[in-house]
């Protein structure tokens, strides 16, 4: 079972550059995710931060003036703040030549080919057997780019460049112990049925309610599940991609707090309220996911339910607590288990790390366990769920339109 979390030693300095100056990096009220706080804890006084690239350079400035008034300035007193990676390359001394990149600037300005969105390729070219830790999802542009995601990973592991992708619920303890359960037992996955209910009502960004700038909600947030699904299931049949979506516009569809003005955004950018998919795996199993907008508060309600000859394992609300449920041959009753003190984020950091380190006191505990090409397929499917879901509420209100007028004309 992979559970590696330990602090690493020595006395070697550890440069990397931040590229992007937001939540995922440095935290926010909205979730548990802030990879400067995990990575401090790894590297401790080890890490020096050479650079910090985002074009809101005030904004990168606070947050860097906030660091340096904690007890980890030595990590950022000497950052530099970049509008962009070109600037750094240009400017950059060699001291400041950094051993890894960590990418959690928005996934539209990534994740292709094109000048200004193609910061991977940028590395690769200038910054040769740099490691990589790229956020989820790869990116959010049209869905013709996918495409080029599949060429990006394929530079990337033709140059042997270490990269991960912060796909980190792969990396929970409960997750793992799915994972020894059915190979133990030699089983063989029939079906996948996940579930991600989030508490809208503290979603505050703007354009997260857009589909046109983050893509949506299966695409944007889905995703950790619809990965999950695959890491247990398999690749994906995409010719095989059925959904369905409640529409805002739908009696159904209605929602009492949504925190933003979602009369700015055109109608036909606003996310659906939810979205039921089904697929076949390639090898035959069965996947299902549903997508809600629907709870309030701040605790969202996600599981995953993964289903084998004579057993059933159930991971519960992965995000908080997790909590795993295993049913097995010759007992009706479910087996609980519960895991104390486990961060998949710091988990999945930590791994990157000791992969860079080439550290191999334990080689099975230095396991990435998301490459790029996988990430690219995963971001696949979330499209291909949204896609579908698409042609089934045009369909649906084609046929309404023709009802309404064949019932005009019976009037």
């Amino acid at each position: 079972m992979i559970c590696r979390s330990e602090h690493i030693g020595g006395q070697d300095i550890f440069n990397i550059v931040f590229v992007g100056a937001g939540n995922i990096m440095f935290g926010s009220p909205e979730g548990p995710w802030n990879h400067s706080f995990r990575l401090e804890h790894k590297l401790g006084p080890r890490m020096k931060v050479v650079a910090l690239i985002d074009p809101a350079t005030e904004r990168a400035k606070e947050t860097l003036k906030k660091k340096c008034n904690s007890f980890v300035k030595s990590a950022y007193e000497n950052t530099r703040v970049c509008k962009t990676l070109d600037e750094f390359r240009e400017t950059m001394t060699p001291k400041e030549a950094p051993k890894a990149f960590i990418v959690g600037s928005p996934p539209m300005f990534r994740g292709t080919l094109k000048k200004g969105r193609d910061v991977e390729v940028q590395i690769l070219e200038h910054f040769p057997g740099v490691a990589i830790f790229i956020e989820k999802p790869v990116a959010t542009g049209p869905v013709e780019e996918i495409k080029e995601g599949y060429e990006i990973a394929k530079r990337i592991s033709d140059s042997n460049t270490i990269c991960s992708v912060g796909y980190m619920l792969r990396y929970l303890k409960a997750t793992q112990m799915m994972k020894k359960i059915i190979e133990d037992n030699n089983l063989t996955v029939m079906a996948t049925i996940a579930r991600y209910a989030n508490a809208y009502d503290s979603i505050l960004k703007p354009d997260w309610w857009d589909k046109a700038k983050s893509a949506g909600p299966v695409i944007e947030q889905g995703t950790h599940f619809c990965d999950l699904s695959r890491y247990f299931g398999g690749d994906v049949d995409m010719s095989t991609v059925m959904a369905h979506s409640l529409e805002w516009n739908e009696n159904a569809g209605h929602l009492s707090k949504i925190p933003i003005d979602e009369s700015a955004i055109p109608p036909e950018n606003r996310i659906p309220r939810v979205t039921s998919a089904t697929w076949k795996y390639e090898s035959g199993a069965v996947g299902s996911f549903t997508h809600l907008t629907a709870l309030q508060g701040y605790n969202y309600s996600c599981e995953l339910e993964v289903y084998a000859d004579g057993y059933c394992l159930r991971l519960v609300d992965p995000y908080q607590q997790a909590i795993l449920y295993v049913r097995k041959p010759g007992d009706d009753h479910e087996a609980v288990h519960r895991f104390a003190d486990d961060d998949p984020f710091f988990s999945e950091v930590s791994h990157w790390i000791d992969t860079i380190e080439d550290i191999e006191e334990d080689p099975e505990n230095a396991t990435i366990l998301s490459s790029y090409e996988d990430a690219v397929k995963s971001y696949e499917l979330t499209w291909a769920i949204r896609l579908a879901s698409e042609r089934s509420a045009a369909a649906k209100a084609q046929a309404s339109a023709k009802a309404a007028v064949k019932e005009a004309g019976v009037a």
